[in-house]
């Protein structure tokens, strides 16, 4: 796993030594992405440089050392990933008489281009990757960023240069062009505390859309199109299979998948958070390993926000080499200082923070991890998909003027009062984060369009253009149209896997674990598991009031139902108690009007207002707020 940059400079705007020290620069910045080494290729009289930063998994050699060129040299790359079929990749390609010089899966996709050409080449990978790669047949700059957006890519359009980088940071500090904060983005920050694609924080900076391939000629022409399309799943593949018969293909597939994850010249293992999809992902790593691997797992003192005791009896069952780490809040409340650097642009997932202490305990023992992230999209865990399922349609039955009220008078209760009610019931039937639950479902009450319903259930703030200061333009992220015939389960895994997957859980499992120089690896978004996966009828994702039918299935073949068989819970933190205790003075200052007035993007009366009501306890405004704070503490930096 690497980091990569580079600049496209047509009109020789740089000169020569200008060009590479830039470069150099821009590679230093994200040099937490490849400690191991650095590479640099230039030529002068076309004027495209690219430099490279190696974190080295496979072939520790130098051989391995980028950027590479092609054994006809007429490809230079600049990679980042890895080709999880590497070896079976490399059995064709001696049929075509090629002569590797080195192991790296580097080498390997470069002589594959060479001989089959991009696009074919593209369609033959397992794997995760973003790289630029320049011909010098036909002097084009080639960027491509992996089907589900595993790994990222930026690129920025400035007239007459294209710069490109594996983190936006790389562009912050070079000469000559002007970055600008773009509305459109902050209104996405504040609407789903993610910025989507292909937008980025900055006016002509763009985030290469997964499954992409953006071609800039001499001329400076561009062009973008897709290699891989998850909206041509739907078209292309019908279900019609048994029921028994998707099974042993599903589980073949997903043991497969994690199979080829496996493989790695430095030590690797596993995040165990004691939910479905890491336990699944440790269980077939288990089966597949002669000795116990290494598994971590991080708790809060907090019941609510704990999952550790529940990792720790799956590895106790498993037979992993566990180790299991509880924060306290002082240790956690330090890395919120950190989160602008971490996570490049501004990003308000607050599971951003247990992301990264997890990454760090993994860090001490390993440099490759295997994480269950992107089950729920794939296999329809999320609790959204389940009030599709069991209660949208029941619950529209109800005439909209007595669902109205029903949810007026819900947001009208205090949190606390509801956390007070739930906690008189027993156990079993008390959900974590009841309040914050019940309040997202009165968001939805007098809702009618299940579309409507899914867009409101994704979102923050309901208004951010109210929030933001001037001129917002609708992007495309606002339109979270159904486009399938198919159920509305369908239509909520795709638009997640094409927004949320990549946009969220991706890029805080990217910058997270790459800022320690720690490789995290997610076998479940295969993308041949999501093929095989992703037409099955709902009956075969959702069944008994819980997700991830086949997932638990399988799962319960090396773990105990007992053990799992409890509500999904979340990878999050206490943030609402943090912002009233601990965080109040960062949070004050971070919020306060002369300084929101100073910056200059905000309506600082809004933010006011939800200020108060989260300190007083008359609404949890955590969400809402975080996206503020993120925004102001990384314009800050």
């Amino acid at each position: 796993m690497c980091g990569i940059v580079g600049i496209f400079d047509r009109f020789n705007i740089f000169s020569t030594d200008e060009l590479s020290s830039t470069v150099k620069s821009m590679a230093n910045r994200i040099k937490h992405r490849g400690p191991d080494s650095s590479g640099l290729w230039q030529d002068n009289e076309d004027g495209i440089s690219l430099g490279h930063k190696r974190l080295s998994i496979i072939d520790l050699s130098d051989r391995g050392s980028q950027p590479m060129t092609s054994s006809d040299k007429r490809y230079i790359i600049a990679y980042n990933g890895e080709i999880y079929n590497n070896s079976d990749l490399r059995e064709e390609l001696f049929k075509h008489n090629v002569n590797f010089r080195g192991d790296s899966d580097t080498e390997t996709l470069l002589e594959g281009i060479r001989i089959w050409g991009l696009d074919k080449t593209l369609n033959k990978l397992i794997g995760m990757f973003a790289f630029a790669l320049w011909d010098t047949k036909n002097k084009t700059l080639q960027l491509v960023r992996d089907r589900l957006g595993i790994k990222p890519l930026y690129w920025g359009d400035l007239g007459k240069l294209i710069i490109f980088a594996s983190e936006i940071k790389s562009f912050e500090r070079m000469p000559k062009i002007e970055l600008t904060v773009s509305n459109e983005s902050l209104t996405s920050l504040l609407k789903y505390n993610y910025i989507a694609s292909p937008n980025s924080i900055y006016k002509n900076v763009h985030k290469l859309n997964p499954g992409s391939i953006l071609t800039i000629n001499s001329s400076g022409n561009k062009k973008i199109h897709k290699f891989w399309d998850i909206n041509n799943l739907t078209h292309t593949q019908q279900f019609n299979r048994s029921p028994a018969k998707t099974y042993e293909e599903l589980e073949n597939l997903i043991l497969d998948s994690v199979k080829r994850r496996m493989i790695s010249d430095v030590p690797i293992g596993a995040f165990l958070s004691g939910g479905v999809d890491s336990s699944l992902v440790t269980a077939l790593m288990q089966k597949e390993s002669l000795n116990p691997i290494k598994t971590f797992t991080i708790g809060f003192n907090d019941k609510d926000y704990n999952e550790a005791a529940y990792a720790k009896k799956i590895s106790k069952h498993l037979g992993t080499d566990h180790t299991e780490h509880y924060i306290d809040n002082n240790e956690a409340l330090k890395i919120v200082y950190k989160l602008p650097y971490i996570y490049d642009e501004p990003f308000a997932d607050v599971s951003q923070i247990p992301t990264f202490l997890i990454s760090d305990l993994a860090k001490r023992s390993v440099s490759v991890v295997l994480s269950g992230d992107g089950g729920d999209e794939v296999f329809a865990g999320y609790t959204r998909y389940l009030w599709s399922y069991y209660y949208s349609k029941k619950i529209n039955i109800l005439p909209k003027f007595l669902r109205e009220l029903i949810s007026r008078k819900i947001k009208e209760t205090r949190p606390e009062t509801i956390t007070k009610i739930f906690n008189c019931l027993p156990t079993k039937f008390r959900p974590p984060q009841a309040a914050d639950r019940l309040k997202k479902l009165a968001s939805v009450l007098n809702l009618d369009s299940q579309s409507d319903i899914y867009g409101s259930l994704i979102s923050q703030w309901e208004d951010p253009s109210s929030v933001i200061l001037g001129k917002v333009n609708k992007g495309p992220i606002d339109e979270n149209n159904f486009i399938s015939a198919k159920s509305d389960i369908y239509n909520m895994q795709i638009l997640d896997l094409i927004n949320y997957l990549p946009n969220d859980i991706l890029t805080k499992l990217d910058r997270a674990s790459m800022n320690l120089s720690l490789e995290a690896r997610v076998p479940l978004i295969d993308h041949r598991v999501i093929e095989s996966a992703i037409n099955l009828p709902d009956s075969m994702k959702i069944h008994k009031g819980k997700g991830k039918k086949i997932l638990r299935d399988i799962l319960s073949k090396y773990v105990p139902d007992n053990l799992i068989n409890r509500p999904k819970q979340g990878f999050t933190v206490p943030l609402g108690e943090w912002l009233r205790g601990p965080l109040n003075e960062w949070a004050e200052d971070m919020l306060s009007e002369e300084k929101i007035k100073r910056e200059g993007y905000f309506n600082p009366e809004k933010i006011k207002i939800y200020w108060n009501d989260h300190k007083l306890g008359i609404a949890n405004r955590q969400n809402q707020l975080w996206s503020i704070l993120m925004f102001q503490s990384w314009i800050s930096k």
